[in-house]
């Protein structure tokens, strides 16, 4: 089976695919292209409240299935995941812009989201602890936290939704999803997939809409949820943890980031130069633990920074669904005069523009495409040092000593992802345990997948998502003594 028309994309509430309440839509558009793709219902806040309703009427049976039954779903929907790959990559790449390449990644990585839950589902493990006195038993039971809502981003529509809501659907919860208005398409067909794998009605749920600060906000303070999973902006994340506040929800959330890459003088420098690419102009940048500072040693500056120029330019950039397409669109008008106001910014304070620079528009297409651009000459005061681009710019620092990379690196208030290569292991460890980032990668671009654990300090987050840890995040912790 194929994936959805566009006559069909509907939300799904307590089982059934539903219009919204007002019977308003909106029209989600390609972004390499400005057509449109579908219409998709414009939920309001009773459609939310309709979600949240059915999943805490479905909580309680699907928190008592037995894990095996759980995970049999999940496993069957990470099946039928993978037999679509190929349509369910280029509806993502048509609503997302990123390279098909990169969209058929994302769906596998998707699916083992799904695998890896659905056998964590089955080792949610208790404790006996030796009591204190002989007529005791003491056990440690952990048991889903209810109703849980998810807000995901239009970066990565597929595997976002699939990272938040296989943990919480393995750990006995039931969802309400909320996707990005940019990119529910992908999201849908998630839950379709879902549904056909079999779950229960009320179990998974996705309103989409347009206002999503009212959406949010309803979520976080609506009284039947018991948890919020975010991934967005840090200044967003606060806002709904204070909405959460009030009844003193349980919260994860992965928030911005601004990431480091050091290269050492004793780095492999051209697996380094292919990897800082790699991290940074993935999916044109907008990727919240892309690369953003690149920081090498004085001595190797000038010939590593010309070799990643050289790299940049020989990027193709174009639609997404095109063979050889590396870089695609920003996502918007707002991502796109982002850039060019962080590359403004730098070239006025004198920096200098060694690959890149400007707007482009291959084949006559009408997207916010943008050079992948790579500056010199920068410091720390301008805006691309400091900001989070979100986009294919990449600004260059020399450092002189390690100690010296370290405190660049740390110099800011987020800390998801950090980099560095070199082959000195002893300067591996202690770079790695000085860097203040929850996920870091010495000699590697993609320190991700469904078995490592994921989220930030600082301001980059609360919690983690993937791993063991993930679905922890899930579960209540009781505490049973026993008097015999």
């Amino acid at each position: 089976m194929a994936v959805a028309t566009a006559s069909t994309y509907r939300m799904l509430i307590d089982g059934a695919w539903r219009e919204g309440a007002t019977g308003r839509t909106f029209v989600v558009r390609n972004p390499a292209t400005g057509a449109s793709i579908a219409e998709v219902p414009d939920g309001n806040l009773d459609d939310v409240r309709a979600a949240v309703e059915a999943a805490h009427r479905a909580f309680p049976a699907w928190s008592h299935l037995p894990a095996d039954g759980r995970a049999a779903i999940l496993h069957k929907a990470a099946t039928i995941m993978r037999e679509r790959q190929e349509e369910l990559a280029r509806l993502l790449t048509m609503e997302n812009g990123k390279p098909i390449a990169e969209s058929r990644g994302e769906v596998a990585s998707s699916a083992a989201f799904l695998d890896w839950n659905a056998e964590e589902a089955r080792r949610t493990y208790g404790q006996v602890v030796p009591a204190a006195s002989p007529d005791k038993r003491v056990l440690v039971l952990r048991q889903p936290v209810g109703v849980v809502a998810a807000i995901t981003p239009w970066n990565f529509p597929l595997s976002m939704p699939a990272r938040k809501v296989a943990p919480a659907l393995a750990a006995g919860c039931t969802v309400v999803l909320r996707p990005s208005r940019a990119t529910p398409l992908v999201a849908i067909e998630t839950f379709r997939i879902l549904k056909e794998a079999g779950i229960p009605a009320g179990v998974a749920n996705i309103v989409t809409g347009t206002n999503s600060a009212e959406a949010g906000r309803e979520l976080a303070e609506h009284p039947l949820v018991r948890k919020v999973t975010f991934t967005g902006s840090t200044e967003v994340g606060k806002q709904l943890m204070r909405y959460a506040a009030g009844t003193m929800k349980r919260v994860s959330f992965e928030l911005g980031g601004h990431a480091p890459f050091i290269v050492f003088d004793d780095a492999d420098l051209e697996k380094a130069a292919q990897a800082v690419i790699l991290s940074r102009f993935r999916n044109a940048g907008q990727t919240c633990i892309c690369t953003n500072r690149l920081f090498v040693q004085d001595g190797i500056a000038e010939r590593f920074s010309a070799r990643v120029a050289e790299l940049a330019r020989n990027l193709k950039v174009g639609n997404g669904l095109d063979a050889g397409v590396q870089v695609g669109p920003l996502i918007d008008e707002r991502g796109f005069q982002k850039v060019e106001e962080h590359v403004a910014d730098a070239r006025s304070h004198g920096a200098e523009v060694l690959a890149g620079g400007r707007r482009v528009s291959p084949d006559g297409l009408q997207g916010y495409f943008y050079e992948p651009t790579v500056l010199g000459n920068v410091r720390t005061d301008m805006l691309v040092m400091h900001d989070e681009t979100f986009g294919p710019v990449l600004p260059v620092m020399p450092f002189a000593t390690e100690d010296d990379a370290i405190r660049l690196a740390n110099d800011t208030p987020f800390g998801l992802a950090a980099y560095f290569f070199t082959r000195d292991m002893g300067r591996g460890f202690r770079v790695a345990e000085g860097l203040e980032y929850g996920i870091v990668g010495l000699n590697d671009p993609l320190p991700t997948g469904p078995h490592i654990p994921f989220g930030g300090f600082k301001e980059s987050g609360i919690g983690r998502e993937n791993g063991a840890e993930g679905l922890q995040h899930f579960m209540e912790v009781k505490a049973l003594s026993i008097a015999l």
